[in-house]
């Protein structure tokens, strides 16, 4: 099932669905199992990897919190979903420089992942006003 169509079958959306928004809510909720799951391959690796794993939750956390607030149609409060998408893009920069500076295949799929978030809600930014 496709968070796309759910957000389409609100009786609040009509035709004010917001395909980029919907795409930047899908891709955070996934970004936030990727850097969970991530995290928790970090805790398996032999090295001290305190700073990856902290970086993971956090950016698992903020994209979470970005997933759920932008999948919201009943009301409106566009400045909090504008702040989230803006700190979740930054927090998943940080995270994807973090993850990227480690060799561990899980590191570099949850470095793309993050720079994928991060570009998706760039551009879901400039469809909400």
């Amino acid at each position: 099932m496709s968070i796309h169509k759910m957000i389409a079958l609100h009786p609040d959306v009509g035709e004010d669905s917001n395909g980029l928004l919907a795409t930047a809510a899908r891709r955070a909720m996934f970004c936030a199992e990727m850097c969970t799951s991530c995290a928790a391959a970090c805790i398996a690796e032999p090295m001290d990897m305190r700073q990856c794993l902290r970086s993971y939750l956090d950016c698992a956390d903020v994209c979470a919190a970005t997933g759920r607030l932008a999948v919201r149609r009943t009301g409106r409060n566009i400045e909090a979903v504008k702040l989230l998408l803006e700190a979740c893009a930054q927090v998943c920069e940080l995270c994807a420089a973090q993850s990227a500076s480690h060799d561990h295949a899980h590191c570099q799929l949850c470095s793309q992942m993050c720079r994928e978030c991060a570009a998706d809600c760039r551009t879901s930014l400039a469809t909400i006003n």
